[in-house]
């Protein structure tokens, strides 16, 4: 499947159920990237080349215009990852979620400032830095770490990164397994 439109890179993200935005060599996974039938940029080109001009914008764009069939996230490694809802309620969730508790000091203090209101990435990097003295490295693993354990999610409809509780934006996927985890 050769994507040229975001609607055939919903269709995309659908059929391959996860797939990271851009190549690595890290990681299995196939990319959206890769699979763009656009052009990267030529020679003597200005700007990004109309690949890269899709793909990045189209991270956004897929879960804000698509919110009740494709996910934007992290995964273990620290990948960004766009997934079939389904697969993240079915299978990813239980295999990957993590509770607060079991992350470092920094990332439970960035979840409760989360759980209280939305933050950005620049404002809660900010005020963790003033509160906790930790470096913008420390920050940058808590808010990763939170995003792997499925605690926190990008706004979908925001322009910047603004950060939710994951169980505000999929209460039905953590109602269905984050009770399953109390009562095992």
């Amino acid at each position: 499947m050769k994507i040229k439109t975001l609607q055939d890179a919903a269709a995309f993200v659908k059929a391959v159920k996860v797939c990271t935005i851009f190549p690595s060599d890290k990681t299995e996974l196939t990319s959206l990237y890769e699979n763009v039938d656009l052009p990267e940029k030529q020679p003597g080109e200005s700007g990004w080349g109309r690949r890269m001009e899709a793909v990045w914008p189209w991270k956004n764009r897929l879960p804000s215009e698509y919110p009740n069939e494709i996910y934007y996230g992290k995964i273990k490694g620290g990948f960004a990852v766009l997934m079939d809802l389904d697969y993240l309620a079915d299978t990813h969730f239980p295999a990957a979620h993590q509770p607060v508790d079991s992350l470092n000091a920094i990332a439970r203090r960035a979840y409760e400032c989360i759980r209280q209101e939305p933050w950005t990435t620049t404002d809660l990097r900010n005020e963790l830095i003033r509160e906790t003295g930790c470096s913008k490295s420390q920050f940058d693993t808590a808010l990763k770490n939170l995003q792997i354990s499925l605690n926190i999610v990008r706004a979908n409809d925001a322009e910047q990164d603004t950060w939710l509780p994951f169980q505000e934006v999929y209460s039905d996927i953590w109602n269905r397994h984050v009770d399953e985890f109390r009562d095992a």
